[in-house]
């Protein structure tokens, strides 16, 4: 259970804890965090919802099978198609993150100057091609970074605890094209990135077979699991709008580096500081490394590849070459793509789940069942579709 919880909470936190402050600044601290509580609501909700889902089709079902088997081969191209793009648009996020941190490192470290078209092919290259290694190696690697991450996170909000302020909480700020005093549009365009930071659903068919269907133990490995980047993601906006404050944050226009700059100049030691960057490049590393391995597999599933050299090599580019076009493209994306990113989410932990489980509760299979009946349902349809709204409306 502890490995499993471990799970649910690593798929979760990562790049995105780092955009959470960049798309909350303007709405304060307390309206911030009462937007991740609400959030984590529904996607707690939702986890179980998959997991009744679940267990009803059968322990050992991919999710791609139980679609088929609820939705017919209609859901299954819905399916897919949400999760292809949502792994593309985060593969894209994390290369934009990744080589912008690339370019502020070796200026800082070296006096190196590197372009950034230059510095998304090196990142690309470089962490990119652990993939093409296999799983095990990545699977070794991840554990050692994300250990590395959590003592790093919980070094930076100790160190940056006693110098939050109540007025820096409070201060709020205007999004570019949002009018001054409209909370409305602060929220609309921090919502879609908030649910992203909650997507830990991908994981739970897997673990309802490592855990042989015990629906009172997966209960509680999601709803613990889901709660760890709750917290985790409580005191990170304490400790960054709390020092940095709302108002300066939301001038840095979505530039990552500039937050990590900005709180690498309040820390009080070196030691401090360092650790502020290493934490933000492994939260980078850690989601690129688990994002992109599940891309490279359905990719590789979905062309039939061979697994030579050959096979591996044309999954490797047909994963990482279209979102390094639009990282390109579009270098300035890193928080409106991870925002774009909850639409196909959304239809994957939401739409479609919901869709499952009426067809399911028509036939009366027994079993697990999540509280709240067809109310629940309800109300977690209407807000998936204000997600989607949401993001439409920043988008538009």
């Amino acid at each position: 259970m502890l490995g499993s919880i471990a799970i649910v909470a690593g798929t979760a936190i990562g790049g995105g804890m780092l955009a959470l402050p960049l798309a909350t600044a303007a709405l304060g601290s307390v309206a911030a965090i009462i937007l991740l509580v609400v959030i984590w609501g529904v996607s707690a909700y939702t986890a179980l919802l998959m997991l009744e889902i679940n267990l009803r089709s059968g322990v050992g079902d991919n999710v791609h099978a139980i679609t088929g088997k609820t939705l017919g081969k209609f859901g299954q191209l819905i399916q897919g198609g949400s999760f292809l793009s949502l792994l593309y648009a985060l593969t894209m996020v994390y290369l934009l993150g990744g080589s912008s941190l690339l370019v502020s490192k070796l200026d800082g470290l070296f006096g190196v100057q590197l372009d950034s078209h230059s510095a998304i092919m090196l990142f690309t290259l470089f962490f990119g091609g652990l993939i093409a290694v296999g799983i095990a190696w990545i699977d070794k690697i991840s554990r050692v970074l994300f250990s590395a991450m959590v003592l790093l996170l919980v070094l930076v909000v100790l160190f940056l605890l006693p110098d939050v302020s109540l007025s820096s909480m409070a201060a709020t700020a205007v999004i570019e094209g949002v009018e001054q005093g409209s909370f409305s549009g602060y929220l609309m365009a921090a919502v879609p990135v908030v649910f992203t930071s909650f997507g830990f659903h991908v994981c739970i068919a897997s673990l309802v077979g490592y855990l042989d269907g015990d629906s009172v133990k997966l209960r509680k490995v999601l709803l613990i699991g889901s709660t760890i980047p709750l917290a985790c993601y409580i005191f990170w906006l304490t400790v960054t709008l709390g020092t940095v404050g709302g108002d300066r944050i939301s001038g840095f226009d979505g530039s990552l580096p500039q937050l990590i700059n900005a709180l690498q100049a309040l820390a009080q030691s070196s030691i401090v500081s360092q650790s502020i960057a290493f934490f933000a490049d492994l939260a980078l590393i850690t989601s690129f490394l688990g994002v992109t391995m599940s891309l490279f597999d359905f990719i590789a599933e979905l062309t039939r590849a061979k697994s030579n050299a050959s096979g591996r090599l044309q999954t490797w580019l047909l994963t990482f070459i279209p979102p390094l076009l639009c990282a390109i493209f579009y270098p300035d994306g890193f928080v409106k793509v991870l925002g774009f990113a909850a639409i196909p989410l959304v239809m994957m932990i939401i739409i479609l789940p919901i869709l499952m489980a009426m067809r399911q509760r028509k036939l009366a299979l027994g079993g697990y069942q999540v509280m709240g009946g067809t109310p629940a349902l309800y109300v977690a349809g209407a807000l998936g579709v204000m997600i989607i709204a949401s993001q439409l409306w920043v988008t538009m």
